[in-house]
């Protein structure tokens, strides 16, 4: 058998065996599949033979980057690096990317279609509506405002953040942007009103997406303080990082309190969740939440074309890093 150029790990797979990524790297690049999101279970010898790492869901930290002798890349399947040591790679001298261009539609469809049907209370009506013996059309929830008496606060107006505001604008919302990170002007080129405070933002936003990256900045930005920021009766989406919310607690308050109407979430900082009062409710169809919580399991990015992008677009970023010792989506600490 004759031997392969390069070997590239790849730690786990959501999504079967990693065929396709063989067929991007090539022939000359043999995959060893480590299969499991345990970073306690990886093989030293084998962590030490590769000249590429892929990680999907697993935790990489100076435990296992301490044995990649040859590893010229770090790359990650998604766009989030948490789990990722980024400090203890750039120490072992192993550049790192992340993989920012893949599933931005899907994401922005998903945050618009919580914020549609949370606005227009589609899951509340549907909820209670199952128990109306005598009437039908009287049964009209209120307050129910029209999209164009509504304002969206969208924190952060990156990719993602921009393409949900392409897809408000059509329904006539006001739509403002709060993100420190992008230059003067980019209100103006992409459409929305900039706020410069965060605390102004949530104040007069009806409903609030997250559109950010879990920093040392954003984490917790919407604790019990953060909430209590909001402005009351409003709507919360959160289709970026779970760690944007500061803990369970605060969340059932607000919206036991009623100073949040309603909330949808796909991204929870433990997952899968785990046992709490908020969550039980949610679970047990409990009255009092009925359609004013929405949770899906963290598959804002999944449509059958992204899942293809994404694992295309890591390995070709591994790819031309190999070939050409060019790192595209390069991400530092």
């Amino acid at each position: 058998m004759t031997q392969k150029k390069y070997v590239v790990g790849i730690t786990d797979h959501m999504i079967g065996s990693p065929d396709l990524e063989a067929e991007v790297l090539g022939q000359d690049v043999e995959i060893d599949f480590l299969a499991t999101t345990n970073e306690t279970l990886f093989d030293v010898d084998r962590l030490a033979r590769l000249d590429a790492l892929m990680v999907w869901g697993a935790r990489l930290t100076s435990r296992s980057i301490a044995h990649l002798k040859r590893c010229r890349v770090v790359v990650r399947y998604g766009v989030g690096y948490e789990k990722i040591d980024l400090a203890a790679l750039a120490n072992a001298g192993i550049p790192f990317a992340n993989n920012p261009d893949y599933g931005t539609e899907e994401v922005a469809d998903h945050a618009i279609a919580m914020i549609l049907s949370l606005h227009r209370r589609l899951w509340e009506h549907d909820a209670r509506a199952r128990g109306y013996a005598s009437g039908w059309q009287v049964h009209s929830l209120k307050p129910l405002s029209r999209s164009n008496h509504a304002t969206i606060g969208v924190i952060g107006v990156g990719r993602i953040g921009t393409a949900v505001v392409n897809r408000l604008k059509p329904f006539g919302f006001r739509i403002l942007g709060y993100d420190p990170g992008q230059p003067p002007g980019h209100e103006k080129a992409v459409g929305y009103e900039r706020v410069e405070r965060l605390p102004d933002i949530l104040a007069q936003s009806d409903i609030v997406t997250l559109h950010c990256p879990a920093t040392a900045e954003t984490r917790g930005m919407l604790d019990a303080d953060g909430l209590a920021r909001l402005k009351p009766g409003a709507i919360l989406v959160n289709t970026a990082r779970g760690e944007l919310l500061g803990d369970l607690d605060a969340l059932e308050k607000a919206l036991r309190s009623g100073h949040l109407a309603a909330a949808a979430i796909d991204t929870l900082a433990h997952e899968p969740p785990g046992q709490h009062p908020l969550l039980s409710a949610w679970r047990n169809r409990d009255d009092w939440l009925a359609g004013r919580l929405v949770i899906t399991p963290h598959n804002a990015f999944y449509s059958d074309h992204a899942a293809v992008e994404m694992r295309t677009n890591a390995a070709r970023t591994v790819r031309i890093l190999l070939e050409e010792g060019r790192l595209r989506n390069r991400v530092t600490a």
